[in-house]
């Protein structure tokens, strides 16, 4: 009977949000494939949406502390784009966000206490967004008279888990770029030098795909239990297979049938992007599957080669997305020995410069030398056949006249 009415009640609040129960189960469906289920685990996930938008209703909200770090507040702008009324929109009320810089009505002392109330009563999740800051003891980045990474640390001990959402918060992304002034890294490996076990979840992406966040919070908000991790501690659903895997101009590659210039008619033909500098190949992500707002796009899709925004080493800030695939347009990135940056292609070109400019010194040497002029002198007989005929190697003309005369 309490079930029944758990129902009914729940159901009455997606009428008064303008969703039928047809497309929340069809957007259960998403997110049970997002988190790494079947689309036959739905009912499941709904049951637990159900459960915890009625506890939310009760009091019994999920806290979530949300952590701007050095961002363009990217990933926010991203996870908030909804049109509304919207099915997500359901999902979002089975958290509690107690802090967000970007999202939250409140702003200044009520704000920073609302965060500490809530550290304070542990339970929540704390999801950052940005670069950690470690040069200058942390003061490049400071928020109500305090640093930036003490602020992470802070956050993240009585956390239950961190979600590194983006990029930079998981290896320092943009800011890591060369040359870094700030010492920019990520959330991980800056937790993991503080001495903070708690268990993070990298999910990286500039911006990060507001459907990866959401899979995330299924996972550990309803379903009590961190996500399947691959070696980078990232969704193994999300971030296990290339973007080249799943693409829709793949037929194109195995067939040859490429793009050499934008503008042309086979890139009208949507011909594969890969000689125009995609990095599909190399890149980990379900972005061709998940697809962009709401499903009806992607970069690759709407004719941008994939630039590799989710290329992340959480232990390496160098290896950031931008570093690794700058120049983007071009099939090889850029080398770098100390300040000075060039293409592999350069290399190529001088180095058969060089072999070029050695031949024609060669060239004007022997002339020079004379060995140009009716070739050079050779011996008739080599000197050690002329000492042992028994056992000369070589065969000569006078040798045929001595048999013929034997």
């Amino acid at each position: 009977m309490e079930t029944e009415a758990t129902v009914s009640e729940f159901q009455q609040m997606l009428s008064e949000r303008g969703v039928s129960r047809r497309d929340f189960m069809k957007l259960c469906g998403a997110v049970a494939v997002a988190a790494g289920f079947t689309e036959l685990a739905a009912p499941q996930v709904a049951q637990a949406l159900e459960s915890s938008v009625i506890g939310a209703t009760k009091g019994n909200l999920y806290p979530v502390i949300w952590i701007e770090g050095a961002s363009c507040t990217g990933c926010t702008e991203s996870f908030a784009q909804a049109d509304a009324p919207d099915p997500a929109t359901v999902v979002l009320e089975m958290i509690s966000l107690n802090y967000c810089e970007t999202l939250s009505a409140a702003a200044g002392w009520s704000m920073e206490e609302a965060k500490e109330q809530t550290i304070e009563a542990g339970n929540y999740i704390l999801v950052y967004e940005g670069g950690v800051l470690k040069n200058w003891g942390g003061q490049a980045l400071r928020v109500a008279n305090e640093t930036g990474t003490d602020i992470l640390v802070h956050a993240a001990e009585k956390a239950n888990a961190v979600v590194a959402l983006g990029s930079c918060a998981v290896n320092g992304g943009w800011m890591a770029a060369h040359p870094n002034p700030s010492n920019a890294l990520g959330v991980q490996q800056y937790l993991k030098e503080a001495g903070v076990e708690t268990p993070v979840i990298n999910v990286p992406g500039c911006p990060a795909n507001p459907e990866w966040l959401v899979a995330v919070l299924v996972d550990v908000v309803l379903m009590q239990q961190l996500p399947a991790l691959n070696g980078e501690d990232k969704p193994s659903v999300i971030y296990d297979q290339t973007i080249h895997d799943n693409c829709q101009r793949r037929g194109h590659f195995e067939n040859g049938e490429f793009v050499y210039e934008f503008g042309s008619p086979e890139e009208a033909m949507g011909y594969c992007l890969y000689p125009l500098g995609c990095r599909g190949p190399q890149t980990k992500s379900n972005c061709g599957i998940v697809r962009w707002n709401h499903r009806r796009s992607w970069c690759v899709e709407a004719g941008s080669p994939c630039i590799g925004c989710c290329e992340a080493n959480p232990m390496n800030p160098g290896q950031n997305w931008v570093e690794v695939n700058t120049p983007f347009y071009k099939r090889h990135r850029d080398l770098r020995i100390g300040d000075f940056v060039f293409q592999p292609g350069t290399v190529a070109l001088i180095v058969t410069a060089v072999v070029a400019g050695a031949l024609v010194v060669h060239g004007f040497g022997m002339k020079i030398s004379g060995r140009m002029d009716g070739g050079a002198d050779f011996e008739k007989k080599r000197a050690w056949d002329a000492k042992h005929p028994d056992k000369s190697i070589g065969k000569y003309d006078d040798d045929d006249a001595k048999g013929g005369q034997e």
